[in-house]
C-alpha cells in the first residue's frame, strides 16, 4: 500500500518521498488505518495534510485493489499454514477448529484463503484475535512457571526447535543431534569417533538443514587440548545437547578416552542471529539442494568409514605382529628345552590372540 501511494503522490505532485523516512512513516500510519477500515467496508480514504513540502495528499483505495496489491503476502500466509501441517505430520481433515489469532486475521481475503484451505470449514471467530495472543502467552508463562491452575489441566502447549542442531564431522558434513521440529525441552547425546592426529581438536556446533556445515549457521566451538599423541588410534567424544523451554542450548563435551568432561558452552537465541525470514530461507534452500546434499553426505561418510576401518586394521595388524614377534622370541630363547604341552599352550595362546583381534 505504501509503495502504491508513493507512486500516486509522485503522479499527483511530481514529488518523490521514497527517500524520506519521516514522510514514509507518516504515510504508513495512514495505510495501517485504511487497512483496518477495509476489513469492514469496501472503500477507505487516505488524507494527509502537508505530506511533503506543503503538498497535501488525498486518495481512496478499494478492498479489491488492496487485495490485489497484497495478494502475494496473503498467499504466503496460506503457505505457512500448509507448512505447519506438514511439519506436524497432520492432515487438514484432522483439525477440529481453526482459531484466528492476530489483527491481520480480520482481513476478509485472509479468512477466505483459510476457509478454502480447510475445504470450506467455518472459522472460529468467537475469540477476539488480539486477546487470543495475550491468552496464549499468559498460558505458556503459567505452564513454564509450574502453576497448577484448573484451566491448564487439559491444555497442551508445545514448542519446537526451529532448525536442526548438530556437529561438524569429517569432510564438513553436518551430523544432526537434535532434528528440526523436535519438541523442547529436550536432551540428546552423540558419540563421535575421530582419528587422533594432533594434541588439539576443534569441535564446531551448527544449526541448519543442509548436509554440509558451510551452508549452515555456526553457533559455537569446543577446543579439546591435551589429547595424547597417537597416529593410529581413534578418539571417542561424547557431546550432550540440552535445550530448555526458553530455547537456550547448553552443550557439554565428554572425552571418553580421557574419562572426564572437557568443556561447556551455552548458546542463547540471540547468539544465532537468524531472523524468521532467514530460517525459512535456510529450510527452502535445504529442500532445493536435497539431492545434491545427500550425494555429498554419502561420499563423505564413505570416505570417513574407509579411513576409520583402515586405522582399525592398521592397529590390529600391529597388535598381531607384536604377538607373533613375542612368540618367535620365546621360541628362540627356549629352543627345544620346553615341553610339548608348553609349545601347545603357546600355540593356543597365539591363535586366541590373532582370532580375537581379527574378529574385531
Amino acid at each position: 500500500m505504501v509503495s502504491h501511494f508513493v507512486d500516486e503522490f509522485k503522479t499527483q505532485h511530481r514529488k518523490d518521498i521514497s527517500g524520506n523516512p519521516r514522510k514514509l512513516r507518516k504515510l504508513k500510519i495512514a495505510c495501517e488505518k485504511a487497512k483496518r477500515i477495509l476489513s469492514s467496508t469496501n472503500r477507505a480514504t487516505i488524507e494527509i495534510d502537508s505530506l511533503f513540502e506543503d503538498s497535501d495528499f488525498s486518495s481512496t483505495i478499494t478492498r479489491n485493489l488492496f487485495e490485489e496489491l497484497n495478494d502475494d503476502l496473503f498467499t504466503k500466509c496460506a503457505d505457512t499454514v500448509k507448512k505447519c501441517l506438514r511439519d506436524a505430520k497432520m492432515d487438514k481433515s484432522s483439525i477440529h477448529d481453526v482459531v484466528l489469532i492476530g489483527g491481520s486475521t480480520r482481513i476478509p481475503r485472509v479468512q477466505q484463503l483459510l476457509q478454502e484451505l480447510f475445504d470450506g470449514k467455518e472459522l472460529c471467530k468467537s475469540i477476539n484475535p488480539d486477546e487470543a495472543v495475550a491468552y496464549g502467552a499468559a498460558a505458556k508463562a503459567a505452564m513454564l512457571r509450574g502453576d497448577n491452575h484448573e484451566n491448564l489441566h487439559d491444555m497442551l502447549l508445545l514448542d519446537v526447535a526451529p532448525l536442526s542442531l548438530g556437529l561438524e564431522a569429517g569432510g564438513g558434513n553436518m551430523v544432526v543431534v537434535i532434528p528440526r521440529n523436535t519438541v523442547v525441552p529436550t536432551k540428546k547425546e552423540r558419540v563421535l569417533s575421530t582419528p587422533v592426529h594432533k594434541p588439539r581438536a576443534c569441535i564446531k556446533v551448527y544449526e541448519g538443514e543442509r548436509c554440509t556445515t558451510r551452508d549452515n549457521n555456526l553457533l559455537g566451538r569446543f577446543e579439546l587440548c591435551g589429547i595424547p599423541s597417537a597416529q593410529d588410534s581413534l578418539l571417542e567424544i561424547n557431546v550432550c545437547f540440552d535445550v530448555d523451554a526458553d530455547g537456550i542450548l547448553d552443550l557439554s563435551i565428554y572425552d571418553k578416552t580421557m574419562g572426564k568432561e572437557k568443556n561447556k558452552i551455552t548458546v542463547t537465541r540471540d547468539m544465532t542471529r537468524l531472523s524468521k525470514e532467514e530460517i525459512e530461507e535456510m529450510i527452502r534452500r535445504a529442500n532445493k539442494y536435497k539431492e545434491e546434499d545427500e550425494e555429498h553426505k554419502r561420499k563423505v561418510e564413505a570416505k570417513n568409514e574407509l579411513e576409520k576401518y583402515a586405522l582399525e586394521m592398521k592397529s590390529t595388524v600391529k597388535k598381531v605382529e607384536g604377538a607373533i614377534e613375542q612368540t618367535i622370541s620365546w621360541l628362540e630363547a627356549t629352543n627345544l628345552e620346553a615341553e610339548a604341552n608348553e609349545f601347545e599352550a603357546k600355540m593356543k595362546e597365539l591363535k586366541g590372540i590373532c582370532y580375537t583381534l581379527v574378529a574385531k
